[in-house]
């Protein structure tokens, strides 16, 4: 692998074509059923099955509903053709829903047997909503089924457009979330297909609106549910693209929020690449943004070099978890020399002397740390040169102190946050090892916000087994 990588080019003050783009999330969207006469047969199992606190239901995927409903839609439309009657005369043809879910025409073979599923599931939960307008499960299902088959539309004219069908799921969502306010996997599902019709509609006004829409719902979401880093990440991402449309003045606000949302994601699920990867993408923007501007030339503010080394921690720790995504090598190729090679971070924390973690506040100083894929080093004053000269180009290695800090990644049991009085002022980090807990003390809580995330993200690559990734990446 190279070892040089050209410098974004800034055009016009945004990145160039070749900049990361964000990584949407790819999770499947959720069913939620209870015990009514449309509940399809728990024939399988998920993989990992949730329950409402509320009700006690199972979670269904979309991909379950449509796998159980093949063998039940056989069945019926065998007991319909024996009775002399089609689904189609057993149901009310003034539904605007049904008439755009029975027009959808699928763009393949495999497209059109899928829509025959939805187009039977469909017609299940508007029967059901018939019996009893408040069925909100139903109405939920019958958005699911209509969110499904927008991305079933084909493009011959025949069809209704994607937006016709994903504006009918929102308004099925809306009735669902009235019935039953704390359904959060309407909210989150909803918030999607607001998100899909805001990306047909480009850098408008009505864009705007939708997304902001979009992260009201996410928010809403994660306030009834806030253990989804999926939404997490989701909502990063409305409030990224969000950040594109708005005014310049309120650009910076809203990409902070995303950054926010996006750590919370990865805090939540520590190998959770999508979330890794576009925090990463969000702090290269930010880093374009800062220098075109010149916000950077504060010396209390974040400088564009430093977001730029951070935007690399991220990609080059997503690209390790997932190295066979191309998306992410692509991404790699570009901010690799933006990184403290040989190292994946390099900075400043205080620290007691070694094996002194109740030393007198004057005894702790502050001195340079390395992380690499095997560990945290602190860096004595004679082999400071030395790591100066490595982020030069040059050969990083070093003899090790015995009277220095050393963390190696296996010994690291859990890293934190630490407001402990009996630390220095400042942002306490506390690492603890299998040899106990090792305290230290960061310049700024922004700049530990650094030092979490990367301690982390080593720590879980080793623990998945991509540790000779990531020294590929910052060594190779």
């Amino acid at each position: 692998m190279s070892t040089t990588v050209e410098e974004p080019q800034l055009q016009n003050g945004a990145a160039s074509d070749d900049a990361p783009k964000p990584e949407p999330d790819a999770d499947p969207k959720v069913e939620e059923t209870k015990d009514t006469s449309i509940q399809p047969p728990s024939t399988g199992q998920t993989a990992n099955p949730e329950l409402r606190k509320d009700e006690g239901s199972r979670t269904f995927t979309m991909r379950e509903l449509l796998s159980e409903l093949k063998s039940e839609e056989a069945e019926d439309s065998t007991n319909d053709v024996s009775q002399g009657n089609t689904p189609h005369q057993q149901m009310e043809p003034n539904s605007a829903a049904m008439e755009l879910i029975n027009s959808v025409t699928g763009i393949d073979e495999e497209g059109r047997s899928r829509q025959r599923i939805l187009t039977f599931a469909a017609k299940r939960y508007a029967s059901a909503i018939e019996r009893n307008p408040e069925d909100y499960d139903a109405l939920y299902n019958w958005a699911l089924v209509l969110q499904e088959s927008a991305d079933n539309v084909s493009p011959d004219s025949a069809s209704p457009s994607k937006d016709a069908l994903l504006e009918e799921a929102c308004k099925k969502y809306d009735e669902a979330t009235r019935l039953c306010p704390t359904l959060h996997d309407a909210f989150y599902n909803w918030a999607i297909a607001i998100s899909d019709r805001a990306k047909m509609r480009g850098r408008t006004k009505e864009a705007e609106e939708l997304w902001k829409q979009a992260t009201k719902n996410y928010e809403k979401a994660v306030q009834l549910n806030w253990n989804s880093p999926q939404a997490l990440n989701n909502w990063g991402l409305a409030l990224q693209e969000l950040s594109a449309i708005v005014p310049a003045r309120e650009k910076q606000t809203i990409v902070r929020t995303a950054i926010s949302k996006f750590r919370a994601a990865i805090q939540l699920q520590f190998d959770f690449h999508r979330a890794i990867y576009n925090l990463g993408t969000v702090l290269y923007g930010l880093a374009e943004d800062t220098l075109r501007t010149g916000a950077g030339a504060n010396p209390k503010e974040v400088s564009p070099n430093e977001l730029y080394s951070q935007s690399a921690i991220y990609i080059a720790a997503a690209h390790a978890l997932k190295p066979s995504y191309s998306v992410y090598s692509s991404a790699l190729r570009l901010v690799r020399s933006m990184l403290p090679l040989p190292y994946l971070k390099v900075g400043y924390l205080t620290a007691p002397p070694v094996g002194i973690p109740v030393a007198p506040h004057s005894d702790w100083k502050r001195s340079q740390f390395v992380l690499n894929q095997e560990g945290l080093q602190q860096v004595s004053k004679v082999d400071q040169k030395q790591v100066t000269r490595s982020l030069s180009g040059r050969s990083g290695d070093f003899s090790p102190d015995k009277r220095a800090i050393r963390i190696e990644v296996p010994d690291i049991v859990s890293v934190s946050a630490c407001a402990d009085l009996t630390l220095p002022p400042g942002a306490g980090l506390c690492i603890d090892t299998i040899h106990g807990p090792v305290f230290l003390v960061a310049d700024s809580w922004e700049s530990l916000d650094g030092w979490l995330d990367a301690i982390r993200l080593v720590y879980t690559i080793y623990a998945r087994g991509k540790a000779d990734v990531l020294a590929g990446i910052i060594t190779g």
